[in-house]
């Protein structure tokens, strides 16, 4: 049988053009997402480096060299930063799971205490590390 309803149907935010504008536990929850996905490259980042070391001196030191690089750098940078964030998200989701802070404004802020906790300590890592 047709659907008659077809052309009633409410759309989405985004087909009718409306503002929409992300809450900020959605975009906390993408972010662990990303990041997750990122420490799985960043193991394997370690896992060459480490394979290396196994393999000989001539390939850990070409290895090392790209791990020690400026793009190294900043790929490791961004490691530590997604490792402190998703590290946190954790210890939100692990509060969500016990049923402590499930209300909006707190849920704000520890989706807050996530973005600033993760920069700051990923600063302080890099200053004593």
């Amino acid at each position: 049988m047709a659907d008659v309803n077809r052309g009633n149907r409410p759309l989405s935010p985004f087909v009718l053009g409306k503002d929409y504008r992300f809450q900020l536990n959605s975009v906390t929850s993408i972010l662990s997402r990303i990041t997750g996905n990122a420490l799985v490259l960043e193991a394997f980042l370690i896992a060459w480096w480490l394979m290396a070391a196994a393999t000989g001196p001539e390939y850990f030191a070409t290895v090392d060299f790209v791990i020690t690089s400026w793009i190294g750098d900043i790929i490791l940078l961004f490691s530590t930063l997604g490792l402190w964030y998703h590290a946190l998200a954790g210890v939100r989701h692990l509060l969500w799971d016990n049923g402590y802070c499930l209300d909006v404004e707190t849920a704000d802020k520890l989706g807050w205490g996530m973005l600033i906790g993760s920069v700051v300590l990923t600063f302080i890592t890099i200053i004593f590390v």
